[in-house]
């Protein structure tokens, strides 16, 4: 374990905090979205901004040492009934802090406070008990779906 690590350990309560922003450095936005493996190539850095702002919220975590962003996530929503959670990720070194947690619960405290009730997300395999231990249950009777073009029938 490196001192650093350790350091953080020892004030874990103070090593970061949790905030929402309209902007943030792209290429640490970037770095999240390679870390949980959503990162495409083709995806152009530049727009990282346009997609923060064009999101309903979205938090950082940021490292209090440094004022690195550790950990996102987003609410995609009309701002009036529902909300989706998305793309939240926390870095593997930050994890198991309660970076996650904070996130989530910055994001639904501020759903809450604009009468937002309905919220939902997909969990990504493995993540299921850490999103049921904040609150979040299947939904029975309903299925994940994407869109892919070359599934499309006329």
């Amino acid at each position: 374990m490196t001192e650093d690590k350790s350091q953080k350990e020892k004030s874990n309560d103070n090593s970061f905090r949790v905030d929402l922003v309209r902007s943030w450095h792209e290429d640490q936005i970037v770095e999240l979205y390679r870390a949980a493996g959503w990162w495409k190539e083709e995806m152009d850095a530049s727009k990282i901004n346009d997609l923060i702002r064009g999101s309903f919220l979205f938090a950082v975590a940021i490292d209090i040492s440094t004022g690195r962003a550790v950990g996102m996530g987003r609410v995609i929503s009309d701002g009036i009934a529902d909300a989706y959670i998305q793309d939240l990720v926390v870095l593997g070194d930050w994890r198991s802090w309660g970076a996650g947690k904070m996130i989530l619960n910055r994001l639904l405290e501020e759903c809450k406070f604009r009468k937002i009730t309905w919220i939902g997300l997909i969990a990504e395999p493995g993540k299921e008990e850490f999103y049921r231990s904040l609150g979040f249950a299947p939904m029975p009777g309903h299925v994940p779906m994407l869109f892919h073009e070359e599934a499309k029938r006329c």
